[in-house]
């Protein structure tokens, strides 16, 4: 770092019952080489151990303070809480996830990066996903990429692994947040991806070629239950609609209306094959709904036409369909 003070992180740890990993999360910011940060963790009315846990560590460090929710909140608005609580003297925040950890010298490397380039307005990362390296496709060793030219990227890029990365694996220039009440803008689980779009329309990211933090991976997380009934793809489609006019052309942003739409209905048209439960298709109902964007069923019969039409010509993929037709899966629970 450089010989000047360390920039104030206000460093947030949203929790919903996350007890049997929040106290290696909690170690991994406090042991990391980076000192000059306050840690608030938002308790949202948690029924394990988790309030213990955090309490326990606030007493033993000054840097850490406990938010306890009067009352239980949907995730993206714990996650909304949190953003409004960092501290007025932060240049940067952090996120890590109750669930995940940080390795030692994420924030400090992560703020080298934002220190160096005042255009940066978040910085990624990295990631170790399990046993994965996740967020690869940066062009090593181009630090700084235009927020306009990564989102095109995103939207116009065939790379389903490619992305800005999670919240642990990303830093914020606190001005970016304090822009909004609600950094994260909409409901979804996914609401990060589309802060991402937003902030970057006038902003850069910055990129550090290390792997500095560590997602887990498993059921009882977010990211678990949404690829359960598949939220992405919702998700997607209202972040096409909301932000592509600002990173395509006309012509652009009209072709992947229809694709991603397309490619809606062809997922749909696929899980019309399967076993899923009334929960699954009551959401993505609702969800075209909201998205201006009504169920067509005659669309949905042509889709399923051409999935059969693609099975048809893939005898083996036919006959994995039919096997799961004659041996179905147990049923999903799609809660959350």
């Amino acid at each position: 770092m450089h010989s000047d003070p360390q920039p104030f992180v206000s460093v947030l740890t949203p929790c919903y019952n996350m007890g049997a990993y929040l106290a290696e999360c909690i170690e991994s910011v406090l042991r990391g080489t980076y000192s000059n940060f306050e840690y608030i963790i938002v308790n949202n009315r948690s029924t394990d151990e988790s309030l213990d846990i955090a309490s326990k560590y606030a007493k033993a460090d000054s840097r850490v303070r406990v938010h306890n929710n009067e009352k239980f909140v949907g995730v993206i608005e714990n996650h909304n809480t949190a953003f409004r609580m960092i501290s007025p003297a932060a240049k940067y925040c952090k996120v890590v996830s109750a669930d995940d950890f940080l390795f030692p010298d994420c924030i400090a490397q992560l703020v080298e990066r934002a220190e160096a380039n005042p255009s940066v307005g978040i910085v990624g990362s990295y990631q170790l996903s399990g046993a994965s390296i996740r967020w690869q496709g940066f062009k090593y060793p181009q630090a700084v990429i235009p927020g306009r030219e990564l989102c095109r990227q995103v939207f116009l890029g065939r790379d389903p692994s490619f992305g800005f990365g999670t919240p642990t694996s990303l830093l914020y220039r606190a001005d970016v947040v304090r822009r909004t009440s609600e950094f994260y803008p909409n409901a979804s689980p996914h609401s990060d991806t589309s802060a991402c779009f937003r902030a970057l329309r006038d902003t850069d990211f910055g990129f550090v070629y290390q792997v500095l933090s560590y997602e887990r991976t498993h059921e009882a997380t977010q990211s678990s239950a949404s690829s359960n009934i598949n939220r992405y793809v919702s998700a997607y489609l209202d972040d096409v609609m909301q932000y592509g006019g600002w990173y395509l052309t006309e012509s652009e942003l009209e072709k992947k209306l229809k694709e991603t739409v397309a490619e809606y209905y062809g997922f749909l048209a696929t899980n019309l094959l399967r076993s899923r439960d009334r929960s699954f298709w009551d959401y993505h109902k609702g969800r075209l709904e909201e998205l201006g964007q009504p169920l067509q069923r005659p669309r949905l019969l042509k889709a399923l036409v051409m999935k059969s039409l693609q099975e048809v010509m893939n005898p083996e993929q036919a006959f994995r369909r039919v096997r799961q037709l004659v041996v179905p899966a147990h049923p999903t629970n799609n809660a959350r």
